[in-house]
């Protein structure tokens, strides 16, 4: 190599414990999984500390299909 340095594309998977409004701002294009799931209250208080698992049991949602489905839609699969 000439001493440049190439850019690395790492996807993270979106786990149960993180928060939902970590993963909205870390990845908006998964807005529109949530809402396929009924959850349209994303923006409310409870996001900021609502982890994907306490919202999908909230919810009355899969979590395993929630997490996959989320997932694919940033690219990873789980």
């Amino acid at each position: 190599m000439n001493g440049e340095k190439k850019a690395r594309v790492v996807h993270l998977q979106i786990t149960p414990e993180l928060a939902v409004l970590e993963v909205l701002q870390a990845y908006p294009e998964v807005r529109q999984v949530f809402s396929r799931y009924g959850m349209g209250c994303l923006e409310c208080m409870g996001a900021v500390n609502e982890t994907i698992a306490d919202c999908a049991r909230s919810h009355g949602v899969n979590l395993e299909e929630l997490l996959q489905d989320l997932n694919r839609a940033i690219g990873t699969r789980r």
